[in-house]
Parts: structure tokens; C-alpha cells; sequence
């Protein structure tokens, strides 16, 4: 089994698994890198006005193409919650560089620009998303202080919906109010916008996406299961990532995968290379 690394040479520092993909400590803040290394892989996502993959990371959000991984504009935020919108829009969240002013929780924090510029919408000082996902225009966010699951429509004010301690979240593409949430207690699903629980069954993962054609998890070794049925039924693509998980991502055929021993690799056959 082979994956495909992107960026040869490059240097990525990954964090634990269950820090990665949840619950992070962000006790220790190195100081920014400079030198075109990615450091602490928080989230994946690709760009579908481009097709670019995005890095967002403890020191920035990263385009990286199979030669380099770029920095984009001049941000060096801690880039702890991730998602990709639509064309060249992001949410993020976060903390500021250590040399940045201003409180140490971004809240929620938006570019339009692909990560050239960012603007506050909302919670700053107030909340710490781990985890972002969007469906529908319905954004939903972990935050890390309170470990309340909260949701807006709007990017501005937020409904908080219940208290969960999750891995990863993904939204059903089709239907913004269905959820999973990989836990210690196993997956759970949520049919009502994350405001209730019930025990979902499939693998024991730590890492989801959701498509609009299938899901993807990624367990805590690294297999790669699949679903076609929103979540009834999983089986195995055969598929291992060849390192602890961290983050990842879909677009179209193309899964991508952060590892915690320092690689981002894709693959277009359900990881079986």
C-alpha cells in the first residue's frame, strides 16, 4: 500500500491524535515559523475554486501544491477550527500569534480572499472553536472553553445546542440538521441540528468527512471505513494511513490526510494507495 505525499521535503509536526483532531492543549505556543515548515497540522480543506488544498495550522493557513507548502498572507493565527465555505471563503477560529494584541480567543474569524485577509464576525474573547463544519448555511462549532456545541446561520449570533466532547463532527451535505460525532463513547448522531445525542454504532473513529457521496472515518489505527448510507452501514476500503491520524479531507474522488509523524497525503482510491 502506498499513499501519495504532498510537498516533498517538507517538515510537518503533527500533534497527538486526540489533541489533533478535539481536544487540544494550547498550554505550549512556539513561536511562529518562518521557514516554510507547517507545524501542528489542525485541519485540511480544499478550495473549490482552485482545487488547492489549505493547511490551517498553529502558525498560519498554508496552500500547499505538490512542489511547496506557501503561506497565505501575512496571518500567523493559531488556526485551530477550519473549514472551507465555498470559493475562496473560510471560517476559522482560534488564537492570535503571540506577538499579535487583542483577546486570546478569536471566536469566529472569516476570509474571502483565501486566507489573504481575515475579519472578525463574531465571539471574540468569547469562544475557542476546536471544530468548525458548514452544511447549508448552517455553521456549527466546538468550542474548547465551554465544550458547548453552538450553531448560527449567519456567522454572527450562535445558538448554543448542547455540551459534547468529540474528535471530529461532519454535517450531512444534504440535510444541515443530521450530524455525527466520533467520541470516546463512539460515534453519535444527532438529528435535530446537535440539540440531542443517540448512539450512531459504526467504527470507533476519530477523524469524519462527509461528502456528498459517501462518508469517510479514519479510527484511531489509521483504517479507513467507508458509508453510502449516511451512517447505516460501514465497511472497510481496505485503505490503512501508513501513521496516526490527524486530519482530514475530501474533495471529489480525492481523500487527504494529515499524519501525526509529519505527512499530508491523498490518495484517489479510498486510501488503498
Amino acid at each position: 500500500m502506498t499513499w501519495i505525499g504532498l510537498g516533498a521535503g517538507l517538515v510537518l509536526l503533527v500533534t497527538e491524535v486526540a489533541a489533533a483532531v478535539g481536544w487540544r492543549d494550547d498550554a505550549a505556543r512556539p513561536a511562529a515559523s518562518d521557514d516554510g515548515r507547517l507545524s501542528h497540522v489542525h485541519g485540511l480543506g480544499v478550495n473549490p475554486a482552485d482545487g488547492q488544498l489549505y493547511v490551517a495550522t498553529h502558525h498560519g493557513v498554508f496552500r500547499l501544491s505538490d512542489a511547496q507548502a506557501t503561506r497565505v498572507g501575512d496571518g500567523r493565527q493559531d488556526t485551530m477550527g477550519f473549514t472551507v465555505t465555498g470559493p475562496n471563503e473560510f471560517l476559522a477560529s482560534g488564537h492570535p500569534a503571540p506577538d499579535e494584541d487583542g483577546p486570546p480567543h478569536l471566536g469566529l474569524i472569516h476570509t474571502s480572499d483565501v486566507g489573504r485577509s481575515w475579519q472578525s464576525l463574531s465571539l471574540a474573547g468569547r469562544a475557542d472553536f476546536h471544530l468548525l463544519r458548514s452544511s447549508g448555511g448552517v455553521v456549527y462549532g466546538l468550542d474548547s472553553t465551554s465544550g458547548a456545541l453552538m450553531a448560527s446561520s449567519d456567522g454572527l449570533t450562535w445558538q448554543t445546542r448542547s455540551t459534547l466532547e468529540a474528535y471530529d463532527l461532519a454535517v450531512d451535505p444534504h440535510h444541515p440538521d443530521t450530524l455525527l460525532a466520533a467520541t470516546d463513547q463512539g460515534m453519535r448522531r444527532s438529528t435535530d441540528g446537535g440539540r440531542t445525542w443517540t448512539p450512531a454504532g459504526g467504527p470507533p473513529a476519530v477523524l469524519l468527512h462527509w461528502s456528498p457521496r459517501d462518508l469517510v472515518a479514519v479510527t484511531a489505527d489509521g483504517t479507513l471505513m467507508r458509508s453510502v448510507d449516511g451512517a447505516a452501514t460501514w465497511s472497510a476500503t481496505g485503505g490503512r494511513a501508513p501513521g496516526a491520524p490527524a486530519a482530514l479531507s475530501m474533495h471529489e474522488n480525492l481523500i487527504y490526510l494529515a499524519t501525526r509523524d509529519g505527512r499530508v497525503l491523498r490518495s484517489a482510491d479510498a486510501g488503498a494507495t
